[in-house]
């Protein structure tokens, strides 16, 4: 006797599989992580065998479930796609959008303009990934974001492209650091000195390592941590002076303990675009969204 499969718990169990945690899994899809591993455990007993590996450490796919994450993305692809054809004919602009995002916008930009755009289109949901630039140019191409935010780069085929914000680099410094006197820095000035670095091979680890290349200059940070609000935390330590983008150090070095200075480069005056693979038409919700988030 064929099972009944819920179309909602195989999207739970995709994206769990994806994020490789039931915690990150819940919070991608806004859900408590005890009610997605109900969701999960019924899929389980649907499909007659365990999906996933459970241990102290994680999960880890069995061989079933592997082979429903690859169906399964295909069917939620599918049933993505017929939300969207179906939204197109409706007259209220709903449904849920995918917005992908690199670090700074997500900490200096998108929290304040995504409150006013759901305040004004109360029947969108924004679901929203934080990844690397790359990343995100490479979910608009692949259909797996809608929208996506990152640092400026030359537009790939099939891509839309809008200004977003301007995020110049600056350079923080522990209060009473030597270079704090100077009302600008350049970048070979910085690298004179212990450096701290942020989300090694991520878009600015690759182009302060480029740069400091055409000053034959190394880039080698004496720590590289994940995020920047980890970055300040080890330049207020004393471990190092930071190249952060504005928005990363509003946020996180505005307390007198860190001295801030405009990085002396043309290339720091550093922008965002918003990015989206070309439709014609565009669905409602995702033109609504591109609307409100272009500066």
């Amino acid at each position: 006797m064929t099972r009944r499969i819920d179309a909602y718990s195989l999207r739970l169990f995709v994206s769990t599989a994806r994020a490789g945690s039931i915690v990150r899994g819940a919070a991608l899809e806004h859900i408590a992580p005890s009610a997605l591993s109900r969701r999960i455990a019924d899929l389980e007993h649907a499909f007659g065998t365990p999906l996933f590996v459970r241990s102290p450490r994680g999960i880890a796919l069995t061989d079933a479930g592997r082979l429903v994450l690859a169906r399964g993305q295909r069917i939620d692809d599918d049933l993505q796609a017929l939300v969207r054809e179906v939204q197109i004919e409706g007259d209220e602009v709903r449904g849920t959008v995918r917005l992908y995002a690199n670090m700074s916008a997500v900490i200096g930009f998108l929290p304040e303009r995504l409150q006013a755009f759901i305040a004004r289109y109360p029947r969108v949901q924004v679901s929203l990934h934080e990844e690397d630039t790359r990343d995100v140019i490479r979910a608009c191409l692949d259909d797996r974001a809608d929208v996506g935010v990152g640092v400026a780069t030359p537009v790939p085929a099939g891509l839309d492209a809008w200004r977003f914000a301007t995020d110049p680099l600056q350079v923080v410094l522990p209060a009473g650091h030597a270079l704090a006197r100077r009302k600008t820095v350049g970048f070979a000035e910085v690298l004179a000195h212990p450096l701290v670095g942020v989300h090694q091979g991520g878009a600015l680890d690759r182009s302060l390592h480029e740069r400091a290349e055409t000053l034959q200059k190394p880039f080698a940070p004496t720590v590289s941590v994940s995020s920047f609000d980890a970055v300040c935390r080890m330049v207020e330590a004393g471990l190092g002076i930071a190249v952060i983008p504005q928005s990363a150090a509003s946020a996180y070095a505005g307390s007198p303990r860190f001295v801030r200075r405009p990085l002396d480069e043309g290339w720091a005056a550093r922008e965002l675009h918003l990015y989206a693979l070309r439709k014609t038409p565009r669905l409602r919700s995702v033109a609504a969204l591109v609307e409100a988030l272009r500066g």
